[in-house]
C-alpha cells in the first residue's frame, strides 16, 4: 500500500492547465522561436508580440512539466519538443491541436457528468458517423499522427503481393490509400468517406500526385462494390457499438475477394481495460462524444469477426504509435 498522496489529486484537479499551456505555446509559435535556439523570456515574448511576463510563466510552467528546458535564464528545445512541437519538424504533432482541443469535444468532457448519468453523450451533435464539421477539420489537422501507421500497414497490405484494389473506408486526409498506392502504382484506391472529407482527401490526392477513385458517403448505407484485395478501415469501429461494429464488418466482408484482408487499425487495450495506458484511456474519449463507442479488447474483436464471418487474424504493435493493427482475412 503506498502513502496518501495529495499531489495526486492537486495535478489531477489542475490538468487542464496542461492542455492549455500546449496550446497557447503553440498559437505563440514558442516552439518554432525555440527551434531557432535558446531565448530568454524577454527574447520570446518580443517574437511573439505579448508582455514578457505571461511568456516567462508560460515556459516556467512547460520546464516544469518536462516540454521544454531551461538553462539559466534561456529557455530551449527538449528532444521531444523539438522532434513533435517545432512545426518545421516532419513528424510535428502540433498541427493535430485543432482537431484534439476543439470546441466540441473540450463542451463533452464539461458535461461528462451528465453523459455517464444518462448514459450516452451529452453532446447534441456527436461524433461517431455522421457527417460533421470536425470531420472536415480531422482530415486537415491529423495527418501527421497517421503517416507512421498509414506506412506500416501498406507494407502489410502487400506483404500478399501487389494489391489491384484497395477500399479506404472513413479516408479522410487519404494517407492510408495514399501509402497503399505509391507502393502500388497500378492500384486502384477508393476513397470512402462523406463529400464534405473528400473534397480535402482529393486535395491531398492531387498535391501527391497520386489518383484515387471517390465513394461519397456513408460507410453503413453506400454500395462498396466488390473484388477488393484490402479493405482499410482505419479508426473507425470505436465510434459504434458492437452490433453496429459487426454491421459494418459483415459489409467489408462482403467487399472483399476470397481471401482479402481487412486491416484495422485501432487502439486496443489489454483484457484489463487498464493497459497499455494510451489505447485503455481512449474508452474516456469515446464515452464523451460518442453515442455508444469504445476502446474495445482484441477478445471483443475476435467475437465481432466470428460474427463477421472473417477467418485468420492477426494482431499486431503499430511503431511508433500507441495503436495496434488487425489483419483478417475473408
Amino acid at each position: 500500500m503506498s502513502e496518501p498522496n495529495p499531489g495526486l489529486i492537486w495535478d489531477t484537479m489542475t490538468a487542464h492547465l496542461r492542455g492549455a499551456a500546449l496550446k497557447a505555446g503553440i498559437d505563440l509559435g514558442l516552439f518554432n522561436a525555440l527551434g531557432d535556439g535558446p531565448a530568454t523570456s524577454a527574447e520570446l515574448a518580443g517574437r511573439a508580440g505579448v508582455p514578457e511576463r505571461g511568456m516567462r510563466i508560460l515556459c516556467d510552467y512547460l520546464v516544469i512539466n518536462g516540454l521544454i528546458a531551461k538553462a539559466g535564464d534561456r529557455y530551449e528545445h527538449t528532444p521531444t519538443s523539438a522532434m513533435f512541437l517545432d512545426s518545421r519538424s516532419p513528424a510535428s504533432m502540433a498541427p493535430t491541436l485543432p482537431f484534439l482541443m476543439n470546441n466540441k469535444i473540450m463542451t463533452a468532457f464539461r458535461g461528462l457528468t451528465e453523459t455517464i448519468r444518462q448514459g450516452h453523450t451529452s453532446l447534441e451533435e456527436p461524433l461517431a458517423g455522421e457527417e460533421v464539421a470536425e470531420w472536415v477539420l480531422f482530415a486537415r489537422s491529423m495527418q501527421p499522427m497517421m503517416a507512421a501507421a498509414a506506412e506500416f500497414i501498406a507494407d502489410k497490405v502487400l506483404r500478399e503481393g501487389t494489391p489491384a484494389k484497395v477500399l479506404d473506408v472513413a479516408a479522410s486526409h487519404g494517407l492510408f490509400g495514399f501509402a497503399v498506392a505509391r507502393r502500388a502504382p497500378d492500384c486502384e484506391i477508393v476513397a470512402l468517406d462523406f463529400p464534405s472529407v473528400l473534397d480535402v482527401t482529393s486535395e491531398n490526392a492531387r498535391a501527391a500526385g497520386i489518383s484515387i477513385t471517390l465513394l461519397p458517403g456513408s460507410a453503413f448505407t453506400t454500395d462498396l462494390g466488390a473484388g477488393y484485395d484490402a479493405v482499410l478501415v482505419t479508426n473507425l469501429f470505436h465510434h459504434f457499438s458492437v452490433e453496429d461494429n459487426v454491421a459494418l464488418m459483415k459489409r467489408f466482408h462482403a467487399a472483399l475477394r476470397p481471401g482479402g484482408q481487412m486491416m484495422v487499425l485501432e487502439m486496443v487495450p489489454n483484457a484489463d481495460r487498464i493497459s497499455p495506458p494510451a489505447a485503455a484511456s481512449f474508452s474516456m474519449m469515446m464515452l464523451g462524444n460518442t453515442p455508444s463507442g469504445d476502446a474495445y479488447t482484441m477478445a471483443e474483436y475476435e467475437q465481432m469477426l466470428d460474427a463477421a464471418g472473417f477467418g485468420a487474424r492477426e494482431l499486431m504493435d503499430v511503431p511508433m504509435s500507441p495503436q495496434q493493427l488487425i489483419v483478417a482475412t475473408r
